[in-house]
């Protein structure tokens, strides 16, 4: 991506007084907690709805394939953010690579993914509720304006707490989604499996009852097992020991994840039948239901606790949305009020906005299923540039000082990057319009950059100091 000419704008000695963050609140054990924190809601809903697209078959490869792009791409991400530590991440690596540009382009992709993701939670919130009775609640707007309410509000009071409470409610999902595994493995027979009928598509078989375009279809689900870990590094100015924490703590959470998303593939289906749980909310404690033949302890023990697991995720995508916006704002990139923070360190304005957008999306739509498309898009094109930035990086600045080096370079990130660009043909062939109107959305952001903000950056941010000393060396050189 060519890079764009820039213009910096004077900002008054307490500019980043007013735009600091909390240091040292997370070690790489917290780090690891956040990563599976991002994803686990992922586990509880969401995925199964790609069964009704590539049946069990075609899910299977969704998972393997993006299982591998996931895997490659955070071995990337583990040396990108052991090098260049900012609350910027993604943004900040591709500044660093691609230029103001590339770096603007990521970080919008990321931001649409991060604040679309918690909507499409939301309304799953709201079918685990709705599935309990409680207080007679139904999956609608008062459900999604409470949780944005509460958990904002926690942010907002300070990154410690918050990290803490989300670590603990991240172990209560993951005790849940054990349970499922315990009480589904006796219940298990390989033939539900198959038991979608097969379409007239091409190459449809029981094994790919959607064809060959079914199994394509189905990657944007099979991303929904491991969308958001790639916000992990968002954490890296409130960490202790960047250099080391960062890697230790993604890659950990990404093998906890592999595990448990193959489980939940296997066993869901497989107990309670591929077609059943192709439409359902709440995938593992009706699971729990039907291969019980009725209500037991234990699905109604996963489906609170697998509220947790949707809080989790829904908590720490919050976070991760906050940070993304918070770095872009700070930069000058966005408008700069939005990386205002309070006495506790907290970029309120950056965690509210997003969080507005988010509940709007969510009351106004009801369609999970529709923000996860719109999510999977934003991340997809965020996926081909992060992978791209750790490219570019090693072959035009070698000698870097790095904390962790991935394991076989460039090509394994090479890797992550063709399956990211078949991941993003795939939004378009699961829904056009989402994705279409998605991509309107990011062409406009795209311009809002070259008419105007790339006049008016600042210079003292974090990301845009570790880009100009780059090129102050090159020049020396």
């Amino acid at each position: 991506m060519a890079k764009s000419r820039v213009d910096y704008t004077k900002v008054d000695a307490s500019y980043m007084s007013h735009r600091q963050l909390k240091r040292g609140a997370a070690g790489w054990i917290l780090l690891a907690g956040l990563g599976v924190a991002y994803v686990i809601s992922g586990d509880f809903s969401g995925w199964n709805l790609g069964l009704a697209q590539g049946g069990w078959g075609g899910l299977l490869i969704a998972f393997v394939l993006m299982g591998i792009m996931y895997t490659c791409m955070v071995f990337g991400l583990a040396e990108l953010s052991s090098t260049l530590p900012t609350a910027g991440a993604g943004y900040g690596f591709a500044r660093r690579a691609l230029g103001p540009l590339g770096g603007f382009a990521t970080g919008m992709a990321v931001l649409i993914e991060y604040a679309v993701a918690p909507a499409a939670i939301a309304t799953f919130i709201g079918g685990y509720i709705e599935a309990l009775g409680l207080f007679g609640l139904t999956n609608s707007w008062p459900v999604y304006l409470v949780t944005y309410a509460i958990f904002i509000g926690i942010h907002i009071r300070g990154v410690g707490e918050a990290l803490k409470l989300m670590f603990a409610i991240t172990a209560i999902a993951v005790l849940a989604l054990v349970a499922t595994v315990v009480g589904l493995v006796p219940k298990f027979d390989a033939a539900n499996l198959f038991d979608i009928v097969p379409s007239d598509a091409a190459g449809a078989s029981s094994f790919l009852p959607m064809g060959i375009a079914g199994a394509l279809a189905a990657l944007v689900y099979g991303i929904w097992f491991f969308l958001a870990i790639e916000g992990v590094p968002l954490a890296a100015e409130e960490t202790a020991n960047p250099k080391k924490d960062m890697p230790r703590g993604i890659i950990a959470a990404m093998a906890m994840l592999l595990v448990f998303g193959a489980l939940m593939l296997v066993l869901v289906p497989g107990a309670a039948g591929a077609e059943a749980m192709s439409t359902s909310d709440n995938p593992l404690p009706e699971a729990l239901r039907i291969a019980y033949g009725g209500n037991t302890l234990l699905a109604d023990f996963v489906n609170y606790a697998g509220l947790a697991g949707l809080v989790a995720s829904f908590f720490s995508i919050v976070y991760a949305y906050s940070r993304q916006l918070f770095a872009l704002s700070r930069a000058g990139y966005l408008p700069r009020w939005m990386s205002l923070t309070t006495r506790w360190r907290t970029p309120y304005v950056a965690l509210i906005v997003p969080g507005t957008i988010g509940f709007l999306l969510a009351a106004l739509t009801r369609d999970g299923g529709l923000l996860i498309n719109i999510a999977v898009f934003g991340a997809t094109v965020s996926y081909v540039l992060l992978n791209l930035s750790h490219i570019v990086l090693r072959r035009r600045e070698p000698n870097l000082p790095r904390g962790y080096r991935t394991p076989g370079g460039a090509v394994t990130t090479g890797v992550a990057l063709v399956l990211a660009v078949v991941a993003v043909i795939a939004t378009f062939v699961v829904d056009v319009l989402a994705a279409s109107i998605t991509a309107g959305i990011f062409v406009a952001a795209l311009a809002y950059f070259w008419f105007y903000s790339r006049h008016h950056l600042v210079a003292s941010a974090p990301e845009e100091e570790f880009a100009q000393i780059s090129e102050a060396e090159k020049e020396i050189r």
